[in-house]
């Protein structure tokens, strides 16, 4: 246990950054998860955004370590995985 003050104030803010950034890459696999499961081009287009807009969010404030080229590797992946959906075909 800390002794100093600032120590045991870093730790409480540690934590509730763990706790954010979880719940932040929990939500980008579940829509990454979305995108991958859907059965047609339509339904993967539908989950497109908000995955995007997740993405952005946590580029912007570096959550969870996502810069902005993480973010735009898996939106790269993510539109791949979509045009994907035509070549199957």
């Amino acid at each position: 246990m800390p002794n100093h003050k600032s120590c045991k104030k870093r730790m409480q803010l540690a934590e509730e950054a763990r706790v954010i950034n979880h719940s932040v890459r929990s939500s980008i696999r579940t829509g990454l998860k979305a995108v991958r499961s859907a059965k047609t081009k339509e339904e993967a287009l539908a989950a497109m955004p908000g995955l995007y807009s997740l993405l952005d969010k946590a580029a912007k404030s570096h959550r969870a370590g996502f810069s902005a080229n993480r973010a735009a590797n898996y939106k790269s992946k993510v539109s791949k995985i979509v045009n994907g959906f035509d070549a199957a075909k």
